[in-house]
């Protein structure tokens, strides 16, 4: 049950991780291209774009030491020739979400320390656009061919 709660936990959050992060691409395409000044706003956005992230990676790290799925597993593909869940979700999910999370975090604090806000919003765009891509990719998305997962969990 209380594996269940998780997993849906999880699989609500990453939406406001998307979320976010989709929104914080955009005002900083906008703020880059429109050459805006980098409002109270947009550092909030910055901020709570990887914190939204660094809540998803403690409840990953707590799912990866619960699920059966998500033990460590070299072996990547089974008898079908297809990637294993155990690979998938202990190696695979495990290492580009910590990567991703990791780039938003460098990017995060990169762009806090820019002077310009030019530099703020470039630096925001190319950081997390990276990092959105990587999540993309590790998402274990309906029609992915690694893994799938629905869209939302239920209990």
């Amino acid at each position: 049950m209380m594996l269940n709660a998780l997993l849906l936990f999880h699989s609500m959050v990453r939406w406001a991780v998307l979320g976010t992060l989709l929104y914080s691409i955009y005002r900083a395409y906008m703020g880059y291209t429109r050459k805006l000044s980098f409002t109270k706003g947009d550092d909030s956005l910055r901020h709570w774009t990887a914190i939204t992230a660094h809540i998803q990676l403690m409840l990953g790290i707590v799912l990866y030491t619960q699920s059966p799925n998500a033990k460590f597993s070299l072996h990547a593909t089974g008898t079908t020739g297809h990637i294993t869940q155990p690979f998938f979700f202990g190696v695979l999910h495990l290492l580009l979400m910590v990567t991703a999370i990791v780039i938003i975090t460098i990017g995060s604090a990169a762009a806090k320390r820019k002077v310009t806000d030019a530099d703020k919003f470039k630096t925001m765009l190319i950081w997390f656009g990276i990092a959105l891509l990587v999540i993309f990719i590790a998402i274990p998305w309906p029609f992915s061919p690694l893994a799938q997962r629905p869209y939302l969990r239920s209990f």
